[in-house]
């Protein structure tokens, strides 16, 4: 009982000690600031990036037309030979046409000569 009786008086004495105003633990701070660093960090090192690109090949996709070379994310090489709303037709080979979502063009290989003048 002696173990029992102690626990509660240590108990007790917490229980009286006045609240300090302010912040209890101060270091809480001090254990957040690196995980706000860290995503601080992510930010400008991937999504930033990430995010610049991207819009840059929506710009590109914007400005495909009719006699475009591009290359597919499949390795696909062909000419633009029509476009629609939400995708291309593209000359593969003679007599060969496909179809192919716009998110799927990945480069210009070359632009029509029309755009190279201006």
């Amino acid at each position: 009982m002696t173990k029992m009786s102690s626990l509660v008086s240590g108990l007790e004495l917490l229980a009286q000690t006045p609240a300090a105003d302010g912040p209890q633990n101060p270091a809480a701070w001090v254990q957040i600031l690196p995980m706000v660093l860290l995503f601080g960090a992510m930010y400008f090192f991937m999504i930033a990036p990430q995010r610049k690109k991207q819009k840059e090949h929506e710009k590109m996709l914007s400005a495909l037309s009719s006699g475009d070379e591009i290359i597919t994310t499949g390795g696909i090489y062909g000419v633009i030979t029509n476009v629609k709303d939400d995708r291309f037709v593209v000359r593969v080979a003679d007599n060969t046409k496909i179809e192919v979502g716009k998110a799927f063009v990945q480069t210009v290989v070359k632009k029509t000569d029309a755009d190279e003048k201006k």
